[in-house]
């Protein structure tokens, strides 16, 4: 059922469920803060696997290919739970998938910590991944729909903070675990090997966020689609202020009309049986992935003894390239709502391609010894790129794809669309760590050549189709 514009009920003491106050940014803060922690759980699931897998590996005694199945069982849930997130929310509320997200984490942290055999390690590995999914759909989504328009760059930002710092946290806690127990296969408390509480470690963030969702408000955008028009009113009055009443008709008025609200005929359109702005989703999406970012932290390690650092050397390089990590999303969560969106998407596709073309050619040009490219000399300049490389990514398309997905489609289509976006990203992840060992052994310069040329096209695909959003009120987007 439609909201009508002019439907906004005024407010009484016995309705009321939020206490009147004026906007608080600290409060708004720290709401978006416990949205982002699915981020943050995010960053953590996918990051933990990387000090357990060489143990399950030995542990259940399973081939390459089933241990690889058992690793990409995750990223297949993530683009499943991504998929139906969006049309969950809009029936059930931003929170409850919150809730459930937290939920899947937690399930699959015990069941991958107790697991009896690599495949019901798969299939709890799956479940995580169903929570990983819907957390990136539900959090910019939220963020988005709860942020005053002036903060919702940086707030919607903390997404990926979040999962830049999951990541690293992940590593540490795997190195802490090591460290006490002396290996992977070790067994630390209570008899159990170290690998399995690598996996039970995530159910404290995941409870922590199950209990902290049910602590913050609902969106406004969904109260209002569900004719609960004063508890949306309150939520304004606390997070965003101004013309409340006048918000409400506004997003009453976009709201109109949607008869398909919750399914994927909102976003049916005549382009390729999608609408325009969806496909410009799934066009960020796709380049934030084929760029090979991931490539950078799944094989890093790998990659640079390959090339001749030392492995100690190597780890160290990955543990700067993570900070590195965190440090230019700093960056990006102070430039997004100065700057704007769209020029800080072109300057990372400038700088990711300049980066990536320096790679492709030293690889590409490097003396081949014993089957791995030689650098040389020209290590230190490839070290020195891949680093501007995570820059580049960092400070632009990492954070900015986000808080483009949360912001950029209107109050009808959001979930959903986000939904549809956030599943490609996923495949799109997919493809690029399947296909990375392929490429690589025919030569990273050819790797890094095919992320170059991505690069290359992500420039144009932003001059063309993305539009900026700073500063514009989500019933502005059309």
């Amino acid at each position: 059922m439609a909201t009508t514009p002019d439907d906004v009920p005024q407010q009484t003491e016995q309705d009321q469920s939020i206490q009147t106050a004026g906007p608080s940014t600290g409060r708004t803060v720290l709401v978006t803060a416990t949205a982002a922690l699915g981020g943050f759980l995010f960053g953590y699931d996918t990051a933990v696997i990387n000090g357990a897998v060489k143990a399950v590996g030995e542990h259940f005694h399973t081939s390459p290919l089933v241990l690889g199945f058992a690793v990409a069982a995750a990223l297949i849930g993530c683009a499943i739970g991504a998929w139906f997130a969006g049309g969950l929310a809009d029936r059930s509320g931003r929170i409850r998938v919150m809730v459930l997200a937290a939920v899947a984490f937690a399930v699959s942290a015990l069941g991958s910590g107790f697991a009896f055999s690599i495949w019901d390690l798969a299939f709890w590995r799956f479940v995580g991944g169903l929570g990983v999914g819907a957390a990136s759909v539900i959090a910019p989504a939220y963020i988005a729909e709860i942020s005053p328009a002036h903060l919702r760059g940086r707030l919607g930002s903390l997404q990926q903070m979040a999962i830049v710092v999951g990541i690293f946290v992940a590593l540490l806690v795997d190195f802490a675990l090591v460290a006490g127990s002396g290996s992977a296969t070790a067994p630390l408390w209570f008899g159990l090997e170290t690998w399995r509480w690598m996996f039970l470690s995530l159910l404290v963030p995941a409870l922590a966020y199950g209990v902290l969702a049910l602590t913050i408000p609902e969106s406004p955008r969904y109260l209002v689609a569900n004719q609960q028009q004063q508890k949306a009113a309150e939520i304004l009055r606390r997070f965003v202020g101004g013309d409340v009443d006048g918000r409400i008709r506004e997003i009453g008025r976009t709201l109109a009309g949607k008869a398909h609200r919750g399914s994927f005929a909102a976003i049916r359109g005549r382009s390729l049986g999608l609408l325009p702005i969806v496909w410009v989703g799934i066009g960020l999406s796709v380049f934030q992935q084929f760029t090979g970012i991931n490539v950078i932290f799944y094989y890093s390690s790998v990659l640079w003894q390959a090339v001749g650092f030392t492995e100690k050397d190597a780890l160290a390089i990955t543990v700067i390239t993570s900070v590195t990590n965190i440090l230019t999303t700093i960056i990006a969560i102070a430039l997004i709502d100065r700057i704007g969106r769209k020029p800080l998407l072109l300057i990372g596709s400038i700088g990711q391609f300049v980066c990536l073309g320096v790679l492709a050619f030293l690889f590409g040009t490097a003396p081949v010894v014993n089957g791995t490219p030689s650098l040389g000399a020209a290590a230190p300049i490839a070290l020195i790129a891949a680093n501007l490389y995570v820059v580049f990514f960092g400070a632009t398309w990492g954070p900015v794809v986000w808080v483009l997905l949360g912001e950029m489609f209107n109050n009808r289509i959001r979930a959903m669309a986000l939904s549809v976006a956030a599943a490609a990203q996923w495949v799109a992840n997919f493809l690029i760590s399947t296909t990375f060992p392929a490429l690589a052994s025919v030569g990273l310069g050819l790797a890094y050549g095919v992320y170059t040329f991505f690069a290359l096209l992500s420039i144009f695909f932003v001059i063309r189709f993305v539009s900026e959003t700073k500063g514009r009120e989500l019933e502005e987007m059309v």
